[in-house]
Parts: structure tokens; sequence; C-alpha cells
């Protein structure tokens, strides 16, 4: 199997999980088969990912496709290391939500269980799918399947809520990626003459003005809704009506994710950081994402419920990435990508917890907690471990990505943003070690110092789920060396911009 080529190990992890989907729908009157076959597929996909990571690393660029649409423009693949770390994160992801989904999904007898395991697969494909586009034609349109396929999701129980909030979803996403994103990539083909992903970027050689390239950076910031910078935001807290797993997904697995992702991946394959840093055409989304930091982290500040808490807590980290993106120094870049990666375990960690919580005790608000971690040990001791994360203290993964981001916008004498981060962390402080301190250091209501307290944990599978993440936090922060060798490359070869700069100042002596 490892003798395959990189071309068919792209496909596959592309083609597995829609084949999956499939599977579970002739499994779907069996949920032990249905779920195996979930577990099973996302597994391999996995595999595809993982053996990809290997070639990767060793320096190639796997491509695949090149099927042309139409003016030349294909739908193509390439793997280059930024969309590898993005593609490892959402398959690998996806097996340990998978389990917690089958504790979750039948301890609170959910309906529609099979649309929901098959709608999630067509997700995960999307989001491969976005992670692996060669060019942005391939990127609008997986961008665009993952917002379909998560909308049912979203809208998953059925009542007025969740359709009212499932509607919002889906039509501020596609409003700004028809009216934003996709001018925005007119524009690009238009000047560059190309919609190819170029490490460097495509626009060096276009000729477009600072003004224009400010415009058009801002129209692909805020076109990518799912990167969620005020006040393209609201429509993450009002999908908080769905069940926990499809939480997870949006804010740790895939949708956000991806939204960041897509985010990094223009500033560095279609603007060129050089570019960008030249004319300061990132500066007013720099300023943009430093603010919704702040304010997203105030209003988490202010929330009763738990998910929604965590909701603008996941707006404010986002903006991490897209602020460490504008500022468009090599080691803000790096700190951008890492933050991908430590959020998304930090933070499916946290909202992890909070549906073992609600499935267990059925309680959704944080002032409902009291004495909740003598209930529930090791789901809260999970929630400490990802809150810590988040914070970014050692020894936890959280403290890498602010690290580089800080050093990043000090090389880019843009000191502001070190005040930004170190705001937020302590409002992170503020809104997240609270829940853990109510939990473990007060009683629960109904009982006396000294009683004992019952222990009830959620299913099984969720508690797995659980741990395998909290200690994922941990062991990333080890392996930070790793993560490093794969993402430093972008970064570290000469790139486009560089040589177009160069050429223009040698033009004007």
């Amino acid at each position: 199997m490892s003798g395959l080529t990189s071309e068919t190990l792209i496909l596959l992890a592309l083609g597995l999980p829609a084949l999956g989907t499939l599977g579970i729908l002739l499994a779907g009157r069996i949920p032990n088969l249905r779920e195996a076959v979930t577990l099973a597929t996302a597994t391999l996909t996995f595999w595809a990912v993982f053996t990809l990571l290997g070639r990767v690393m060793a320096g190639e660029r796997p491509t695949a496709g090149g099927w042309e649409v139409f003016g030349g423009l294909e739908i193509a693949f390439l793997v280059e290391p930024l969309g590898m770390l993005f593609g490892t994160i959402a398959s690998g992801l996806w097996i340990v939500n998978s389990i917690y989904s089958i504790g979750y999904m039948r301890g609170n007898n959910e309906p529609r269980q099979t649309p929901f395991y098959m709608c999630f697969a067509v997700a995960i494909s999307s989001a491969i799918g976005v992670a692996f586009s060669g060019n942005l034609l391939t990127l609008f349109l997986s961008y665009e399947i993952l917002t379909i396929s998560t909308y049912p999701l979203v809208a998953h129980k059925g009542n007025d809520e969740a359709k009212s909030k499932g509607r919002i979803y889906l039509v501020l996403l596609m409003v700004t990626s028809m009216m934003l994103l996709l001018p925005a990539i007119a524009w690009t083909w238009s000047a560059a003459g190309t919609a190819d992903f170029v490490h460097g970027g495509i626009l060096p050689g276009a000729n477009l003005s600072a003004a224009a390239l400010t415009v058009l950076y801002t129209l692909y910031v805020f076109g990518i809704g799912k990167a969620a910078v005020m006040p393209v935001h609201f429509w993450l807290p009002a999908a908080m009506v769905a069940p926990t797993p499809v939480s997870a997904l949006l804010h740790a697995v895939a949708v956000v994710k991806a939204g960041v992702f897509c985010v990094v991946k223009v500033t560095v394959y279609v603007f060129g950081f050089d570019l960008l840093a030249a004319t300061g055409a990132s500066q007013l989304v720099a300023y943009a994402a430093g603010i919704t930091v702040v304010l997203a982290s105030l209003i988490a500040l202010n929330q009763d419920n738990l998910k929604r808490r965590l909701a603008y807590s996941t707006v404010s980290q986002l903006s991490y990435v897209v602020m460490a993106a504008a500022v468009a120094t090599p080691l803000a870049i790096i700190g951008a990508a890492f933050h991908i990666a430590a959020h998304a375990v930090s933070k499916i960690t946290l909202f992890f917890a909070a549906g073992a919580i609600y499935t267990s005790q059925h309680l959704t608000e944080v002032s409902q907690l009291d004495g909740i971690g003598r209930r529930m040990p090791l789901t809260l001791t999970a929630f400490l471990i990802g809150a810590i994360s988040i914070i970014g203290l050692p020894p936890l993964i959280g403290v890498w990505s602010k690290w580089w981001i800080g050093i990043g916008a000090v090389n880019g004498d843009q000191l502001w943003v070190v005040a930004v981060l170190m705001i937020s962390s302590l409002l992170n402080v503020a809104y997240l070690l609270p829940i853990v301190s109510r939990g473990f250091f007060m009683l629960p209501p109904g009982t006396n110092p000294g009683e004992n307290v019952e222990v009830a944990e959620a299913p099984v599978a969720c508690g797995i789920a659980i741990t395998v993440t909290a200690v994922l936090c941990f062991v990333l922060f080890l392996g930070v060396n790793q993560i490093e060798t794969l993402i430093a490359p972008i970064v570290a070869e000469p790139t486009v911009a560089a040589a177009a700069l160069s050429e223009g100042a040698s033009d004007a002596q």
C-alpha cells in the first residue's frame, strides 16, 4: 500500500470520505455497522493523508487533477506544507470526533444520526479539498461545498430555532463568498493572468497599486466569512444551536479552520508576504483582526451559556491567525500556521468537555457548574488543560503560536500586536479559569461539606475522545520541532515577491 503514487494518495484522501458517505447510508439501519463504517473511513482517510505527510516533509510537492473547466482554469490539487498541516488536523481529528459522536449522539438520543454521519463525511472531504487546493478555483469550490454540507448539521435538531440559526449560517457564509470572495478571485485572475498558487505569490508582478492591493486583500479576508473577523462573525455563535460534535467540527476540525487557513494560504501563495510588508496592504486587516481579538474576548466574558462563551472565544482566537498573517513577517506567518493546530486541539477539548457535561448532567450554563468537577473530574481536568493551552502557558501547545506571533510582530515593528496578545491572554484567564475554579472548589447544589459526591462521567466514548485531545495538547507542545520542520518551508524558500521587489528596485536605480 505504501507503494501508491502521491497522486493516488491525494485522490484517496479526497474520495474515501465521499465513498464512506455511501457506506454510511447503506449501513444506516444498523447503528453499530454505520459507526464502524464511519470509523473505518476516517482511519483510512487519515492513513492516506499521513502517508502524504512523510513525503511532503521529505521535500515532495505532490499534485493531482488538472481537469480544465473553462478559460484555462482547472480543478487541480497541490499538497504543500501549509495544506499538509490543515489536512492532517482535519483527518486526524475526524477519528477522535467520530468516537466522541458515538457516545454523544447515543447518550442524548439524537434524531437523524445517519444523515449526521453522512454530512460529516462530506464536510471532511471538502475540508481536505480546501487544504490540497492547487488554485483559487479549486479552493472556492471546496469552500462552498463545505458550507453547504455543514448547513444540515447546524440545523440538525430540526426545531424552529435550529432552522432559523441554520439559515443565518448558510446565508451569511454564501453571501460573503459570492459577493466578496468570488469577485476577489476574478480580480486576481484578471490582474495576474493565473489563479494558481505559487510560492511567494502571483500578484507581485501584477502592477497593482498599494491602494488596490489593500482593497483586494480586504475583499479576501471578509469574503472568507469562515474566518469570522468582526462584523462577519455572528454566524458562529448562532451555530451553537447544533449538537456538540457539530460545534467541534465548526470550531476545531474543519469549518473555521478552513476559513483562517484560506486567509494564510492567500497571504502566502497569492499576495506573498514580502509584497504585503512592502506595500502595507494588509495593515487595515491587521487592525480589524486585533480589534476582533479583544472585543470577542470581552463578549465571551459576559456569556453565561457555556457553548456561547466558547464560541466567542473562537471568534477571538481565529483573529490571532488573521492578525498574524496580516502582519506579514516570516515568524508571524509561522505563528499563524501553528495557531491553526494549537487552537484545533485546545478548543475541541473544551467543546468535548461542554458536551460531556450536557450529556451527563444536562447543564448548559456556567452559573450551573458549581461542583461539576467533583461529579466529572476527568471532564473538568481535560477542560483545564484545554483552557491553559488557549491561554498560552507551557507545557501546552498554545504557548508556541503566541510566542511566534509576538516575535514576528516585533520583527515587523508592530508592537501593538504584542499588547493585543497580552490583553487577550488576561481575558482568556478571566473567562475560562473561573469555570474550573467553581467546578472544583465549590460544592454541588444540595450537598454538604464532607459529603461524598457520586462520580457520573459522560459515556465512555466521550471520555476516550476528551482524554486523547487533552493529551494531544501536551504531545504537540513536545513535537514543536516536527511541526516547525513541516511549515518552515512556506517562509524559508526564496519567494517570487522578493525577486520581483528586488528587480523593481534594480530598475529604479
